[in-house]
């Protein structure tokens, strides 16, 4: 099978049913197929908030036969301070109790940080001091680029570059988002480089490119206005043999009755897609 025409291996992030307790999102998983998830610690009244035990989240994965593929996420990754050092600490010891395979790191993302030469060495400080905290627990660091225009670090292309610049290859990929890809109008894929992609579909024909936002964002359907099948397409003629995980924000979505029953169109809509190329 040529690598064109090689079928996307699909998870699903937690936000798509934020309500729904980790057990109940596990078993979501397997009920629609799904072998691998991404559990997140930014649900209120939800887990990690909640405190509950890594050990619990890792048995219940278990008890549901799927793999936590990752936490996401450490936020404001890229203006490493002290606190930002215990929360990494914490966090990335919940993801190696928890059994994850990587830790999703988000960089600041309300205007500060933007400027050229300081964007650049506050990417490699932080990378720098997350790297043994990483290695020691045996995860990843996916660095998710964001394509907001007041976004600390919006090209996937510089994320790299820092990542180099450390030496941190074997520590760090990048994470390819279909919404943020779209947003920061950065053309250029990194397949090799990437770690697990994040998709979602923009439907809303009125919305500006500079004025979506994360509650604009749906399962991908026909009515797509992100590229989905475009990028997914690109991405696994490259080479990409990872994750492409459903993480849609908008409302519509995380209150649906019936979320396998659109989980499982919105895989269907994405395979059919390819399939036309």
């Amino acid at each position: 099978m040529s690598a064109t025409r090689s079928a996307p291996v699909f998870a699903i992030n937690h936000m798509v049913t934020p309500a729904l307790r980790p057990q109940a999102f596990f078993q979501l998983a397997r009920a629609i197929g799904v072998q691998d998830v991404e559990i997140r610690n930014d649900l209120t009244g939800n887990a990690i908030i909640d405190g509950t035990p890594a050990a619990d989240i890792r048995a219940q994965a278990a008890e549901a036969g799927v793999k936590i593929a990752t936490i996401n996420a450490l936020q404001r990754f890229n203006e490493w301070t002290p606190e930002r050092e215990k929360e990494a600490i914490e966090l990335a010891d919940y993801a190696r109790d928890a059994g994850a395979a990587a830790l999703v790191l988000v960089p600041v993302n309300d205007g500060t940080g933007q400027e050229d030469g300081a964007r650049q060495a506050n990417l490699r400080a932080a990378l720098t001091a997350l790297t043994p905290i990483l290695e020691a627990r045996g995860l990843l660091g996916f660095v998710e680029p964001l394509g907001f225009e007041i976004c600390s670090l919006r090209s996937k292309r510089e994320a790299i570059e820092g990542i180099e610049a450390v030496g941190g290859q074997d520590t760090f990929r990048i994470v390819h988002d279909t919404f943020h890809h779209h947003l920061a109008g950065e053309p250029a894929l990194f397949p090799q480089w990437t770690g697990l992609v994040h998709i979602s579909g923009v439907t809303d024909a009125a919305v500006s490119i500079s004025d979506m936002r994360d509650s604009h964002r749906v399962l991908v359907d026909g009515q797509d206005r992100l590229g989905n099948i475009a990028q997914i397409r690109a991405l696994l003629a490259g080479g990409y043999a990872g994750l492409f995980s459903f993480e849609p924000f908008a409302e519509e979505v995380q209150r649906l009755d019936d979320p396998a029953r659109a989980i499982t169109a919105s895989m269907t809509a994405i395979r059919n897609g390819l399939a036309q190329y």
